[in-house]
């Protein structure tokens, strides 16, 4: 997400990363079906590089005193044949909620009208068309 709805930036901390080193093995991601999708297994490991990226970055940012993190992106990298790092980015924010309360504008009174408008003259809003016969 690049904003936060109902929220206002404080300060803008400045960019933090969580990084994270998976080993990249056939054998600890599980056994691949004969199309090449990923297992069960193999899906789960890519689930907690990911989860342990971004808890890397939340403590990073919560370090820096921030309390959110805005522009999130991931990326990951071959490191090795048998590992791959994986990093989540973002910047981090202090945002703090806008205030619910409208700020009192200045009230203007409307004169009211002495009286009525008069509508326009017939001419105006009334043309007659001569009558043309459709075929």
């Amino acid at each position: 997400m690049d904003s936060l709805p109902g929220f206002q930036l404080r300060a803008i901390l400045g960019e933090v990363v969580g990084v994270t080193a998976r080993p990249q093995n056939k054998f600890t991601e599980g056994a691949r079906s004969l199309t090449g999708a990923l297992s069960e297994a193999g899906e789960q490991t890519l689930i907690a590089g990911r989860r342990e990226a971004v808890e890397r970055m939340a403590y990073h940012a919560r370090e820096m005193g921030a309390n959110a993190v805005l522009a999130m992106r991931f990326d990951h990298r071959v490191i090795s044949a048998t590992w791959v790092e994986i990093c989540a980015y973002g910047t981090a924010v202090i945002a703090v909620p806008r205030s619910r309360v409208s700020r009192a504008r200045p009230t203007r009174a409307i004169p009211a009208p002495a009286s009525p408008p008069e509508p326009p003259p017939p001419a105006m809003y009334e043309a007659s068309l001569p009558e043309t016969p459709f075929s």
